[in-house]
């Protein structure tokens, strides 16, 4: 692969198949690692999974402890504060193997990421030698503690206040809300504001004066997670306990939600896929009218249906796991180890920002499409407890929460994009002035080519180009007004979302295409469904957002250009559709696994 890129930049660069980290470029370390956790799932966690619902959180504990002596905490930790020292490849595979029991994944990720990466990246060593190696062996249970009941977007305006003392000690006062592992954690990050101004970050053990959790929440789903307040009444932190600078907390707070909405996207695949596996498995089972449902047309279109948007976020997801892996390894490291490597890690989830977002989005909101069609597929049997669909149907609902909700997400995508563009050396303007010049130019003659992939690429090209043309204009509409028109800005997330998602397969599939995998037509169909839904739910979004800048002539104009720039060729996509179910049914379960 090629040096390393920087985060938007396949905005406004083209890119290589031979460049994108895929799933099927896996190490064969990587497979046993994601072999590893895969079978502690199967044979340790599906099998507490009523006990967990129980809110017995002695097993809970325990749970944390065995995946931290089989080193599925700690994979992507640096060696030296008791890790592994693997990539975040290695950190993917494993979310994916615990996403299939969502309770647990969610107890597991806030012990990887919510609690690991704040002290991992912004800790001193002190810190990182007296905390991480017991949470990396699961003997401290960690917990993070943002949310306020009245600051839940909206993390920095948070009440909690931290009071220096005259020993240099804190005290700290205010109710956490909505903690996951709030009932049982050690350790707590917690963030509060020093004198009611400098938001801050602590370390904050439970065995401090003064700190205590409330009762269990009553929730929708995710029973098997303890979710809590957490009440903080003139709780003594010591003063070695200021994680981070004075002020800086709100980039420990944003940094780590980025590494939450990458790993929550891993947790959406891994939980899709299992998924896809029990709906196929019910539907090949399952008989009416004398055959088995599978052999229905209406359900092979939901199993591939299905299978397709999996496959397309996770495309997106490895190809960001590998950018990000990329950046990490190019940075040099004079001091290899947890303070130096937490720095680097930092800073490339800073640098794809973008990329993290899209992925929660995408990822949220594909699985709660998986989980509800399981439903469909299980018909009557789907909406009662019996059945697993009903708790995979209440467990995903929160994906879309966490992490920052969706609405913020999508808020946040341009507002990256435009910064980078006018702030951090993105030629986003160049790029959307050279789109538009483009179009003002007499259309040459379509000579489309035939070739396998050819149209899917010309597609990701013209939604990429379709992203340039709507973002330069809402810049030249609404100006540093833009942040007020929230409607725009989340048509323009939407638009980023299509064109990543649709360019992402598309280079999957040409790179097993280009090394003659046997599996390379199956991709195909994939990419080629992808391509052609992703431009036409673009063209309906890009024309909203056109009608709501524009009119008269400019907006014709404009209109018209779109339609020069965005054609979607027709494509057989029921045959391709058939075809990918026809897999399903073979592999009794998600096509596309290695």
């Amino acid at each position: 692969m090629s040096a390393s890129r920087r985060g938007a930049d396949w905005l406004v660069q083209d890119t290589s198949p031979a460049d994108v980290f895929t799933p099927e470029r896996l190490s064969e370390e990587h497979r046993l690692i994601a072999k590893t956790a895969a079978e502690f799932v199967t044979n340790e966690v599906a099998p507490a999974l009523a006990e967990l619902e129980k809110k017995n959180w002695t097993v809970a504990r325990h749970l944390v402890a065995r995946a931290g002596e089989l080193g599925l905490i700690g994979v992507d930790v640096p060696e030296d504060v008791g890790g592994i020292g693997l990539d975040k490849a290695a950190a993917v595979i494993v979310g994916e193997a615990v996403g299939e029991a969502a309770s647990f994944a969610t107890t597991f990720g806030a012990q990887t990421g919510l609690a690991i990466i704040p002290i991992l990246c912004f800790g001193t060593p002190a810190q990182q030698q007296q905390y991480l190696p017991r949470i990396v062996s699961g003997e401290l249970i960690g917990a993070y503690c943002l949310s306020e009941s009245g600051s839940g977007s909206d993390a920095l305006a948070a009440h909690a206040k931290a009071v220096k003392q005259a020993d240099g000690s804190w005290l700290l006062n205010g109710e956490k809300m909505w903690i996951t592992n709030g009932g049982f954690a050690d350790i707590f990050i917690v963030f509060a504001k020093v004198d009611g101004e400098h938001f801050s970050a602590f370390v904050v053990e439970r065995g401090f004066p003064g700190v205590a959790n409330g009762k269990e929440e009553h929730k929708m789903g995710l029973h098997g997670s303890s979710t809590t307040p957490v009440v903080l009444q003139d709780a003594k932190v010591p003063a070695d306990n200021l994680l981070g600078e004075i002020g800086k907390g709100h980039k420990i707070a944003f940094n780590v939600l980025n590494y939450g909405r990458f790993k929550l996207a891993a947790m959406c695949t891994g939980g899709a896929r299992g998924t896809i596996g029990e709906a196929t498995q019910y539907a090949l089972g399952r008989r009416q009218f004398g055959q088995p449902i599978a052999t229905f047309g209406a359900i092979r279109h939901k199993l591939a249906e299905m299978s397709i948007r999996l496959y397309a976020v996770e495309s997106m997801l490895f190809r960001t796991t590998g950018l990000i892996d990329q950046m990490i390894a190019a940075k040099p490291s004079e001091a290899p180890g947890g303070a130096q490597e937490g720095r680097v890690v930092a800073a490339a989830l800073e640098e794809f920002a973008l990329e993290a977002s899209v992925l929660k989005v995408a990822s949220s909101e594909m699985v709660d499409f998986v989980v509800d069609e399981n439903v469909q597929i299980h018909g009557g049997n789907g909406f009662v407890a019996d059945y697993p669909a009903e708790r995979r149907y209440r467990d995903a609902r929160v994906n879309r929460i966490f992490e920052g909700t969706n609405e913020i997400n999508r808020l946040l995508i341009p507002g990256i994009l435009i910064k980078r563009g006018t702030k951090g050396g993105l030629p986003l303007i160049a790029a959307a002035k050279a789109v538009r010049d483009e179009l003002m130019t007499v259309a040459p003659p379509d000579v489309a080519g035939t070739g396998v992939l050819e149209a899917e690429t010309r597609v990701a090209a013209a939604l990429r180009k379709t992203v340039l043309v709507a973002v330069g204009l809402a810049m030249e509409t609404w100006g540093e007004s833009l942040q007020q028109e929230q409607e725009a800005l989340m048509s323009l997330s939407d638009l980023m979302i299509e064109a990543f998602s649709a360019e992402s397969a598309t280079l999957r599939a040409a790179h097993l295409v280009a090394s003659s995998s046997p599996a390379a037509t199956l991709h195909v169909d994939a990419a080629t469904v992808i391509c052609h839904d992703a431009g036409l739910r673009a063209e309906a979004i890009a024309r909203t957002l056109l009608g709501s800048m524009l009119t008269g002539d400019a907006q014709r104009t404009s209109l018209a250009g779109l339609r020069r720039v965005l054609k979607v060729p027709p494509s057989n996509t029921v045959a391709a559709r058939r075809r990918i179910a026809d897999a399903i049914t073979a592999k009794r379960g998600y096509p596309f696994s290695q």
